[in-house]
């Protein structure tokens, strides 16, 4: 079985997916279910609730480190039918990873290796900064992406790719499912779980 552990040639798992939708439920759960489970993760996962009269592309962010709600997107009002990344606060949330890098999480997870990425901007240095700390990374990857994600990422990646998945059995861990185990929080960096 596949694991997150620790590896410093492959430090980075990324999700490979078409369907943007699973993938972001994917990546939360996977954050959910290990923060129930007492590791400590940064990062940033994509929320899609959908907000009356808007259209479905504002851009949400949960910023797992302190649970706090980013947006991202412009606020172009309600009749606006396409996105628009809002850079400024696309840093702000990217600052406040950054910061939460110091306390050597379990785990960086971050929503996704997109448009932006891929043109060579936002989450790229927050991506190297992680790496250079030694953290373990699990990223989204949409297949529209995947060349520029992989002359970026090079042989520091591996690849998962959602749609090869069936969906867990039910009461089976999703990250189980998909060899995502880490090791358990209390060997880590000398933290334990009660702490």
């Amino acid at each position: 079985m596949n694991s997150l552990k620790f590896n410093p040639e492959i430090p980075i798992t990324a999700l490979v997916y078409t369907d943007s939708v699973a993938a972001d439920r994917a990546l939360r759960d996977i954050a959910v279910e290990l923060m129930e489970d007492g590791y400590r993760l940064a990062g940033l996962v994509q929320i899609n609730t959908p907000r009356p009269g808007r259209s479905r592309c504002d851009m949400l962010l949960e910023e797992l480190a302190g649970g706090e709600h980013l947006g991202i997107s412009q606020d172009r009002g309600p009749e606006a039918r396409g996105c628009a990344l809002d850079l400024g606060q696309l840093v702000a949330a990217m600052q406040k990873v950054r910061a939460s890098l110091d306390q050597r999480p379990d785990l960086v997870i971050l929503n996704k290796f997109g448009k932006t990425e891929a043109e060579g901007g936002g989450f790229r240095p927050l991506i190297a900064d992680a790496i250079e700390a030694g953290l373990p990374m699990l990223i989204g990857v949409p297949w529209r992406n995947i060349e520029s994600w992989r002359l970026f990422a090079g042989p520091l990646s591996r690849e998962l790719h959602l749609e090869t998945f069936e969906k867990p059995a039910a009461g089976q861990s999703l990250r189980a499912h998909w060899g995502l185990d880490l090791p358990k929080p209390e060997s880590l960096c000398g933290w334990s779980a009660a702490g």
